[in-house]
């Protein structure tokens, strides 16, 4: 099942293993439980350490496998075959159930081995989804750290009975003890947050101490990332302030316009961008909102906790976020059909009807991407014209279960109050309505500027964006800013990275020229 190649990488990194592990898998007869059998078996022949039983009937989900150490009472189990992007999630499991240290800091894990009560966790995935992994990867940690936490990955697509009873349509799903406990990505320091109530006040009362800042950097994507790196090496005091450090990048799949990087994908680089931030002296402030910014000689942030911070210049790269249809039923159905993501959710929609809105780049690679899974997709598009590159356009026509409609104006989202049924759109030339009966919406129709925060404080274009100038200075003195959330025309990532260096460079020449001295009155000379 695995390929030459990838079983001499893998065997490499179990040589890191020390201590026995025990998989259990629980089989039937279906040619996914031959699958897994097969892929067990080759991780034993991989190391010694490993050791594989087979049970059939033992009232677990089938296929499924458990990983424990011997002599422990670990609580990990992936229901289904984490290849695609859960690959990683599985050998990062071996790893550490064998003795590998994990890379989480001390502090946190003293505090998961503190938590108390019992915790089943169910997290639906789907394969090609890049921001399940990082929830899986962290309560897999947590279940490994603590007899009491237990973590099951269920592979949506090959549980469909589940996700369709539970009326699960996007993912991550995580539930806890039944209940839904999140949806949407989530990292071990959020996961945390929310099973430790006391974290959130102790987070506070660290921040309330923090001293002024030299650079203070709000918002942990490209931009500000790369602010930050350029600010540190100037050797001044620099912060972030991050609602979750990589932002918008965490959803990005295949990324290939990244020069010298033939191909990545956004978790990836935000992990890079994040080690590369960490190897200098960055104060990094994750799961922080900022939520007004008070100009003066010290500019204070206000955070959501009710927390300030202090800085003698700000650089202000908070991205930006999908743009929402502003039609009823998107948001009572969001998460019930109505989606953003088609390589996240997607698979959840096999064999189903979906429609995708918007029709440049991202809405027909979407329309593209989904025919392979769905029954039938439709695009519809508010112009008379497709907006996305020729190529692309071709791709998608050549489509037999595709259906493209342009001059369409989505007008309302229709459900059965659990899940989408439907969609209503005018057709802007005729004025006439029509409905398109399906299960699924994913939309695609570009991104708005997170300045919400800001409004009133700095200088806004008409669609919301910071104005600034060529050093990235923005109308309030000591206030710059960079990346999607600006002017700067072509929001991409290796014109953020740009933008938040050269902003970074701009806040600094601005520290120095009004942190010099005065210039002295000259000296009468005596007669």
């Amino acid at each position: 099942m695995l390929d030459t190649n990838i079983k001499t990488q893998l065997k490499a990194y179990l040589e890191k293993v020390t201590l026995p592990i025990e998989i259990v898998a629980s089989l039937d007869d279906s040619p996914k439980a031959a699958e897994l059998q097969s892929l067990l078996q080759e991780l034993a022949t991989l190391s010694s350490h490993i050791s594989v039983e087979e049970r059939r009937n033992d009232g677990e989900r089938a296929p499924s496998f458990s990983i424990n150490r011997a002599g422990s009472n670990m609580g990990i189990r992936f229901a289904g075959i984490p290849m695609g992007h859960e690959f990683t999630s599985l050998v990062l499991a071996l790893l550490q159930v064998g003795g590998h240290p994990p890379k989480a800091e001390a502090e946190v894990q003293d505090a998961i081995r503190a938590l108390d009560g019992e915790f089943k966790f169910e997290t639906y995935i789907s394969l090609s989804c890049q921001n399940c992994p990082d929830i899986v990867q962290a309560l897999n940690l947590m279940a490994m750290l603590n007899p009491n936490i237990r973590s099951v990955t269920i592979d949506g697509e090959l549980f469909q009975d589940e996700v369709n009873e539970r009326k699960i349509m996007s993912v991550p799903t995580i539930y806890l003890n039944g209940e839904i406990f999140g949806q949407g990505r989530m990292g071990l320091e959020e996961i945390l947050a929310k099973l430790d109530t006391g974290a959130a006040k102790r987070d506070a009362a660290k921040l309330a101490q923090k001293d002024v800042f030299d650079m203070l950097i709000i918002g942990g994507g490209p931009a500000g990332a790369a602010a930050a790196v350029y600010s540190a090496r100037k050797g001044i005091s620099t912060g972030i302030v991050a609602e979750r450090f990589g932002g918008q990048v965490l959803d990005t799949m295949g990324i290939e316009n990244f020069i010298s990087v033939n191909h990545t994908e956004g978790p990836k680089l935000v992990t890079a961008l994040e080690q590369h931030v960490k190897e200098y002296d960055v104060d990094v402030m994750n799961l922080q909102r900022a939520k007004a910014l008070i100009p003066g000689e010290l500019i204070e942030i206000q955070l959501e906790s009710g927390v300030s911070l202090k800085a003698k210049s700000v650089i202000i790269a908070t991205g930006a976020r999908w743009r929402e249809m502003k039609v009823p039923g998107e948001t009572e159905y969001r998460n019930r059909g109505v989606a953003y993501c088609p390589h996240c959710d997607g698979p959840l929609y096999k064999g189903k009807r979906v429609a995708v809105i918007g029709g440049g780049n991202s809405g027909v690679e979407a329309a593209i991407d989904l025919a392979g899974i769905v029954a039938h997709v439709t695009l519809l598009e508010f112009g008379s014209e497709l907006r996305a590159d020729a190529v692309l356009q071709r791709k998608l026509r050549s489509l037999a279960n595709v259906t493209v409609i342009t001059d369409a104006q989505t007008t309302e989202v229709s459900g059965d109050g659990s899940k989408v049924n439907g969609l209503h759109y005018t057709d802007r030339k005729s004025g006439a309505a029509h409905t398109v009966e399906l299960e699924g919406i994913f939309v695609q129709i570009g991104l708005l500027p997170n300045t919400d925060w800001i409004k009133g404080t700095v200088a806004l274009s008409k669609h919301g964006e910071i104005e600034v100038d060529s050093h990235g200075q923005t109308s309030v003195p000591g206030v710059f800013a960079a990346g999607d959330v600006t002017t700067v025309p072509y929001k991409q990532i290796i014109i953020a990275m740009g933008d938040g260096s050269k902003a970074a460079l701009g806040a600094f020449d601005h520290l120095i020229r009004t942190s010099a001295p005065a210039e002295s009155e000259p000296v009468a000379l005596a007669a």
